[in-house]
């Protein structure tokens, strides 16, 4: 009779355990569900459409944000050409998915805008499918404020890559310029590049290299043709970058 206490002690004791057991892996369990429950895996949505990347995405309680367009050769208009993040990765829900959507090949042609009204040259790209893209002012004495000084990609270019074209356009003799778009050199002589760039004030140092020689087309495939000694290979900043007037100018040359 005087063991009994002790034993039900015991078996209280281990109970109440238990139960604490319980409730912490009953706690660790909302809260594992709390932090990863909502996770999902983003999928894959190049090669879709939009209206389907959005179907699914939208299913999985995720966001998708077109923030891009692109011309592209190889996948059809209205498919997305890239995303982010990558496909598998683990995202929370409700997370926004940024893709880029496929023009298409390039079917319009890059209409002339230099000396235009900035107004009429806006209205001009925008009426062939374009749109305005970085837009530079530089104070010009040889054109009247709002005319388009110069314009990247240039008039009746091929092959570009976004439907943006970006704008040089004169401000006023008093104001202070902006800034100035990068224009693409690259394929020109290195003494031609400098010299359009030391025209606006923008310096330029440059970096030769040594070119390889292109291979000799076989079969069907036609030879490529060879880069000339001198010419811009590569350039920084980009075409159609802004840049200012203390800006250093890097160009790669071929030897």
């Amino acid at each position: 009779m005087l063991h009994r206490p002790v034993v039900n002690f015991f078996q209280v004791a281990s109970l109440v355990m238990l139960l604490v057991a319980v409730a912490l892996l009953a706690a660790i369990a909302t809260m594992h569900f709390a932090i990863h429950g909502a996770e999902v895996q983003v999928p894959k949505l190049m090669g879709m459409t939009v209206a389907e990347a959005r179907s699914q995405t939208s299913g999985l309680g995720l966001d998708l944000d077109v923030d891009n367009r692109y011309y592209s050769g190889d996948v059809a208009a209205g498919h997305i050409l890239s995303q982010s993040p990558a496909p598998g990765t683990v995202v929370r829900q409700e997370w926004r998915v940024r893709v880029a959507e496929s023009l298409g090949p390039q079917k319009v042609e890059v209409p002339e805008t230099v000396a235009q009204e900035e107004r009429v040259a806006a209205l001009r790209l925008r009426r062939v499918g374009l749109e305005v893209g970085v837009t530079a002012r530089l104070p010009w004495a040889g054109a009247a404020e709002g005319t388009v000084l110069a314009q990247d990609p240039p008039a009746h270019a091929q092959g570009i890559e976004r439907p943006a074209i970006n704008l040089l356009v004169a401000a006023a003799g008093n104001q202070t310029s902006d800034g100035f778009v990068m224009p693409e050199l690259i394929g020109l002589p290195v003494v031609t590049a400098q010299a359009e760039l030391a025209r606006v004030g923008i310096q330029s140092t440059a970096a030769f290299v040594d070119v390889p020689v292109a291979p000799m087309g076989t079969g069907n495939t036609p030879p490529t043709l060879p880069v000339r000694p001198g010419a811009v290979t590569a350039q920084q900043p980009f075409a159609g970058a802004r840049v200012f007037q203390n800006a250093q100018v890097t160009l790669t040359v071929a030897k």
